[in-house]
């Protein structure tokens, strides 16, 4: 049973800096392309950034470009997100997602295993 467990969200001013962890449990993810998703009030949740866990390639939304860096630990299973110049609108409930896709999936309702969320506000 694929685990994944977000943390290090919180409460930043505009312009500040944080890190997403996402700890990843339950199998080999050799395969398997992770994914960070965001969901503020009101909105779809959206593509931030994602990672195929075999090369570390990796792929970003036009918002988190140059602000945002997603990578891996290997040796912990450990996916992380750190962001950088953080604007209030980048205030949303971040998710880590994982599923095992040939290419690095972009589309939320393809990915099968999720987190439960870990919550940034970013005040201006």
């Amino acid at each position: 049973q694929v685990q994944l467990v977000e943390s290090g969200g919180g409460l930043v001013q505009a312009g500040e800096s944080l890190r997403l962890s996402c700890a990843a449990s339950g199998r080999s993810f050799g395969s398997y392309v992770m994914g960070w998703f965001r969901q503020a009030p009101g909105k779809e949740r959206e593509f931030v950034a994602g990672i195929k866990w075999s090369d570390g390639t990796t792929s970003y939304a036009d918002s988190a470009k140059d602000r945002f860096t997603i990578s891996r630990d290997n040796a912990k299973n450990i996916v992380y997100l750190q962001m950088n110049s953080l604007k209030p609108e980048d205030t949303a409930v971040y998710y880590c997602a994982a599923n095992v896709f040939p290419f690095l999936q972009k589309e939320s309702r393809y990915y099968k295993y999720w987190g439960q969320g870990t919550m940034v506000t970013v005040s201006s």
